[in-house]
């Protein structure tokens, strides 16, 4: 994914108090910061099922879990990933971690990201950026959306600490075990209507 350098040099918590005051997001990779999804796009928003798709899942998981201790974010919430010195804004997030309450602009131990994928975005979030997140020792699934067809790709760690895919297509369920969420995936899709030459 192209990204542009915005700064020579940023300390994290020089990154946290300047990103407060900025119109357009930026992601923070160890001391550079950089537009989210190249500074046209980000300025000018996401197509319409990207936006229904994260929205359709947050509200899918904040019904869910409901009453209970876990915490659901989307699009405007950090995930710090420490190991790397990084900061990213995933599409949704899910904490359950009772440290994360303390922290108002960004969250560090996140059991389950999800990612709406992008033309942009595709290459970067299936490749590098899965590999920022497996740094994080609480994450236990990792979940790539493609909004254009129905299509949930779930990347979850197993005892032996190996990331296993397990896929999700047209009349199947999409199973989120690190929140016990079980539900047809086209729930994902509702309201989303899909380009005449999409394969379902």
């Amino acid at each position: 994914m192209p990204l542009a350098k915005k700064a020579d040099f940023f300390s994290a918590e020089d990154y946290l108090e300047w990103e407060k005051g900025n119109e357009i997001k930026h992601e923070y990779l160890n001391g550079e910061v950089f537009p989210m999804y190249g500074e046209v796009q980000s300025m000018a928003g996401a197509k319409d099922a990207h936006v229904t798709v994260t929205l359709n899942i947050a509200a899918l998981l904040k019904s869910h879990l409901r009453g209970g201790s876990c915490r659901v974010y989307m699009a405007d919430m950090k995930v710090q990933v420490a190991a790397a010195n990084q900061f990213f804004y995933p599409d949704v997030v899910v904490t359950c971690d009772p440290s994360d309450r303390s922290s108002d602009y960004f969250k560090s131990h996140p059991a389950l990201i999800v990612e709406v994928l992008s033309e942009s975005t595709i290459v970067y979030d299936r490749g590098r950026k899965f590999e920022f997140y497996r740094q994080l020792e609480s994450l236990q699934e990792y979940v790539l959306v493609d909004p254009d067809r129905l299509s949930v790709d779930c990347f979850r760690r197993d005892a032996t600490n190996h990331w296993v895919l397990y896929p999700s297509g047209a009349g199947e369920a999409v199973v989120l075990a690190s929140v016990g969420l079980n539900a047809p995936i086209e729930a994902f899709y509702e309201d989303v209507a899909f380009p005449e030459n999409a394969s379902r």
